[in-house]
């Protein structure tokens, strides 16, 4: 089990770890909402309403406001979300992918413009971004909760396909499918999850130079602070 390191990433990630969670929270309504306009407030019949929870679980949105925005969304006064995906170049060839969900085509739209006119960068084709990213799972648990090597044995049992050790982190990878059976092999084990969700894990990386990497990140922490951008994936190397 080996490949890229994503500590870097994920360490850059934590500094903004409230902003984060609350990007997540706001995601998991989203879906929750639109799962219910477009298939019923009942899990037991609303396949995707019933994974849309299984998510909203997975990155801990309490179930009080779970059941809140169930019912929230049968109100005919409640707008649905659209589920978009944008595609961009940064500096330096760098690949961005901004994750969306909008009640507001053209506001996003709008937003879109504006960010790359401000910040730089180019808005893609659909598809001459993504191809270099793949969906995957990763979990984080801090490492003072788990003994490693019966971590490893377990997460590989259930399906894992990664593990690497980082700093007070392990990171654990998986098939999109199997994200959920094996947050719940770790929890059986007594073990929380600091995170478990999916996310675009590039599969080649790209090296700027100091200036481009600083504009990248100032690009990429602008499209992060859109209100209908729920999170921003980016193949630029980080250093730890």
């Amino acid at each position: 089990m080996a490949g890229h390191s994503k500590w870097a990433n994920i360490k850059h990630r934590k500094g903004k770890a409230d902003a984060i969670k609350g990007k997540l929270y706001s995601r998991a309504t989203k879906e929750i909402i639109s799962a219910v306009k477009q298939g019923g407030p009942d899990p037991k019949t609303n396949t995707k309403l019933r994974l849309a929870i299984q998510k909203a679980k997975a990155v801990n949105l309490p179930s009080d406001n779970i059941e809140r925005n169930i019912k929230k969304a049968t109100s005919a006064d409640q707008a649905d979300f659209v589920e978009m995906t944008y595609e961009l170049y940064g500096y330096g060839g760098v690949g961005i992918i901004a994750e969306v969900m909008t009640d507001n085509r053209n506001r996003i739209s709008s937003d879109m413009r504006i960010a790359t006119n401000k910040k730089g960068g180019t808005v893609a084709s659909p598809g001459s971004v993504a191809f270099n990213f793949e969906r995957k799972g990763v979990i984080q648990v801090l490492r003072k909760h788990a003994e490693e090597d019966a971590l490893f044995l377990a997460v590989t049992e259930a399906g894992a396909e990664d593990f690497e050790a980082a700093e007070d982190l392990y990171i654990i990878t998986t098939p999109p499918d199997a994200l959920f059976s094996v947050k719940e092999r770790i929890e059986q084990m007594g073990i929380p999850c600091e995170e478990a969700e999916l996310q675009m894990i590039p599969k080649v990386y790209v090296t700027c130079d100091g200036e481009a990497a600083k504009l990248n990140l100032e690009l990429i922490e602008y499209l992060e602070g859109l209100d209908d951008v729920d999170v921003v994936y980016h193949n630029m190397e980080l250093t730890s």
